[in-house]
């Protein structure tokens, strides 16, 4: 066989290899289980439309193929009424995938959540240290009081910061659903500290000072005593 023929020959089998591979390849894509597969793998953020609502959550569909939603991985809350959800659009992502039982499972809790997060951090990005809000007592624990603030931030005023008085607990000078001021003075890790105390006024001196004359000033004569007294 001539050096020419060989070359077209093993030119005429990549060329088969490679066709097979395409094709395996396109096979796969065709394949929507192969294809939610990889969006679980991916963590892809899916655009879907509420088409159902069953026993327990509700049915979107994804690459053809019926997905299922949990009521719990639908909201941050409880939701009351499945129904509201029905028609709705909502980004999701795939969560469990079993061909075999024909299983699909969705959730648009843990976007929710991420978006939650980062809107909570860009909010306390644009927050300063030394800004002066009202505030509600939203819980109280043994270590302080939270305290609910503007735009659904909320901070922690612990209890040595309560009041320049001396306060044990919390509750002794808090209620829940107090309005109080407050004024920010720390921010780490995402995390508000507060302050009551330092927009408290200083306490007043109630003693006037009293000025004692020295002892060489002092006369101990009858004459120093009876001088300006008339008779």
């Amino acid at each position: 066989m001539s050096e020419e023929m060989k070359t077209e020959e093993m030119q005429t089998n990549e060329e088969k290899v490679e066709t097979m591979a395409d094709y395996e390849e396109h096979f796969d894509d065709a394949n929507p289980w192969n294809r939610v597969l990889g969006y679980m793998e991916e963590k892809t953020v899916l655009p879907v439309k509420i088409e159902g609502i069953v026993n327990g959550g509700a049915i979107a569909m994804v690459e053809g193929l019926r997905g299922f939603i949990p009521a719990s991985k639908l909201s941050l809350s409880y939701i009351e009424d499945l129904e509201t959800y029905l028609l709705k659009d909502i980004e999701v992502r795939v969560i469990d995938v079993d061909q075999a039982n024909n299983r699909l499972v969705l959730s648009a809790r843990e976007i929710l959540k991420e978006k939650e997060r980062k809107a909570r951090e860009e909010q306390i990005a644009n927050v300063k240290i030394g800004t002066v809000m009202e505030g509600t007592v939203e819980t109280l624990q043994n270590y302080g009081a939270f305290i609910k603030l503007e735009d659904g931030l909320s901070g922690l005023v612990h209890v040595s910061q309560i009041s320049q008085k001396r306060v044990k607990t919390p509750g002794d000078v808090l209620a829940v659903g107090d309005t109080v001021k407050v004024k920010i003075i720390g921010i780490k890790d995402g995390k508000i500290s507060l302050s009551m105390k330092v927009l408290e006024e200083a306490p007043r001196e109630t003693e006037e000072r009293v000025e004692i004359p020295k002892s060489e000033n002092i006369g101990t004569s009858l004459g120093d005593l009876f001088k300006n007294i008339q008779l």
